[in-house]
């Protein structure tokens, strides 16, 4: 019973899978604004489109098939330190796609936006709570805490034009705010205890997204490039710079699903960045853009083969 068990690979299928659709969202973003910003060819942007939707649909149904077969395992996901923060990367999809779909189908981006966002709102409520209720190892903290987190700050990326500013602000307000306190404790773990577990390493570029991701929504709420839109960017150029100096921390790492993590901190910057250079038009911009561009889709490219690669070898949604 015991081997059937372990082969039953549905009951493993990982919350994280949804970190593949963040992935390819950011990527699917940043080339539909290098269209936009860098006359790229539009038909790249449109093609990840409806790749990245077919993916999010597909993981979506075998998610929901093992909730509903397998409510125990889903319910011991949401109840782990660790996993839970994921959780929140069904929500984050959700108001990517309403981003992707924005310009093109407002119908269909406001469809994933609003129960995106209300989905979000709950997770976030869930999870805050799950770590002021239960009692957190400080081995378990870390930069994955920031999903829940940036899922606020993206909330109004999309939502300019289908709700009141007000609303948007809410949800801005609270991402920044976490940010800043969890970005103090999982520094103080980091610097002063244990190192994370190795296959946690590739979630050390998601602090990036926070600044990025803030720097983007700020400039689709108010449309200008102030001081605190400025700091934003330059913390994002910062943690950008950090990782890239760390590159030996992660070229040898084996490989986990946690690679995806990779993915979507990079995309924010890179849409940063074009962002940043649509309004001044600065060289070393240009550049940036065009290098963040080039190693995303090297990134995701090395990423999607060990996926395939190891999902065919079956090491992949297994007993841990």
């Amino acid at each position: 019973m015991e081997v059937i068990e372990e082969k039953n690979r549905l009951k493993f299928f990982p919350i994280m899978m949804f970190a593949v659709v963040m992935g390819l969202c950011g990527l699917t973003i940043t080339y539909q604004k290098a269209a936009l910003w860098l006359n790229f060819p539009h038909i790249i942007g449109e093609v990840f489109m409806y790749i990245t939707t077919a993916v999010f649909l597909v993981i979506s149904l075998i998610y929901l098939k093992k909730f509903f077969k397998y409510k125990n395992a889903v319910q011991n996901e949401f109840s782990h330190p660790v996993r839970i923060n994921f959780f929140a990367a069904v929500s984050i999809s959700m108001l990517m796609l309403a981003i992707i779909f924005k310009e093109i189908y407002p119908f269909l981006s406001a469809i994933f936006w609003y129960p995106g966002t209300l989905l979000h709102f709950y997770l976030t409520m869930r999870t805050i709570s799950f770590w002021i209720n239960e009692n957190q190892q400080l081995d378990h903290s870390n930069p994955a805490w920031f999903i829940p987190i940036v899922g606020n700050v993206l909330v109004p990326t999309a939502g300019v034009g289908f709700v009141d500013l007000g609303l948007l602000l809410y949800f801005f307000s609270v991402g920044i705010f976490f940010w800043i306190i969890l970005f103090a404790v999982i520094l103080n773990r980091i610097i002063f205890h244990n190192q994370m577990v190795v296959k946690f390493m590739p979630t050390l570029f998601i602090l990036i997204a926070p600044p990025a991701v803030g720097f983007i929504s700020y400039f689709k709420m108010f449309g200008v490039i102030d001081t605190f839109a400025l700091i934003l960017f330059n913390l994002a150029l910062f943690f950008t710079f950090l990782v890239a100096f760390m590159y030996k921390n992660f070229i040898k790492i084996k490989f986990f699903i946690s690679w995806w993590a990779f993915v979507f901190p990079l995309a924010a910057m890179a849409i940063s960045t074009m962002l940043m250079y649509s309004q001044n038009n600065c060289m070393f911009l240009l550049l940036l853009s065009y290098v963040m561009i080039a190693v995303m889709t090297a990134i995701v490219s090395i990423v999607i083969y060990q996926t395939v690669l190891h999902i065919k070898k079956e090491e992949i949604c297994i007993k841990e």
